[in-house]
């Protein structure tokens, strides 16, 4: 399995290609169609199905267009398909934790309300990648519609109960190298909402 990053549009969104054997997995393709299409003509990739871990515009925007050109679906959690204004024919979706094969690959969709009612983080494998949840030292605001600070402290506890060799990929490049790139080790040792998430959870709306 290889990882690609592609970081677009202005809010410095990652979307991820996940190739397996020739085929491929877009998780939260935006912004840029072409330069998502010239990275899977220049591979060889045959995509298999979109996969979002939320429905905010930064994270859908042109997708439609995507799944129409391959004639492919995208996953989203029920609780987040009104946020994406994508047409029902488009989704596949799914309540809770879910779990698929697709692409060959075994696809967990992990529950992780917090900065939308259907925000998910996506494994597969050891690799996590989290949208707009779990960022490196950071998480999603938590002020918007549909937000809820209490949930988001209760998902940053489900993560930081992941083996700590965890490979986390998330939906901006906000790290301090410039990516969106860690791990649930180095997020639970640094991480400021997740200390907080796991020593004071009552008292975590008021940070954030």
């Amino acid at each position: 399995m290889k990882v690609y990053i592609l970081q677009l549009g202005e809010m410095a969104n990652c979307t991820y290609v996940v190739e397996h054997k020739g085929k491929a997995l877009i998780i939260d393709p935006t912004w840029d169609m072409k330069a998502i299409y010239k990275l899977i003509e220049e591979e060889k990739l045959t995509p298999e199905a979109v996969l979002f871990t939320h429905g905010h515009y930064d994270h859908v925007t042109g997708s439609h267009e995507l799944m129409t050109k391959y004639k492919i679906k995208g996953y989203i959690n029920a609780a987040d398909a009104y946020n994406s204004n994508l047409p029902e024919e488009d989704l596949i979706t799914y309540q809770g934790d879910y779990k698929a094969k697709i692409a060959g690959l075994n696809v967990e969709f992990l529950s992780t309300p917090g900065h939308t009612k259907g925000s998910v983080c996506i494994k597969i494998g050891d690799i996590l990648f989290t949208g707009d949840t779990l960022f490196p030292n950071a998480c999603g605001r938590t002020d918007l519609p549909g937000s809820n600070p209490r949930e988001m402290s209760k998902s940053l506890q489900r993560l930081a109960k992941l083996p700590g060799k965890t490979i986390v990929y998330a939906g901006h490049s906000y790290g301090a190298d410039g990516t969106g790139n860690t791990t649930i080790e180095k997020e639970v040792k640094n991480n400021p909402f997740i200390k907080m998430a796991l020593r004071e959870p009552d008292n975590f709306e008021d940070i954030i």
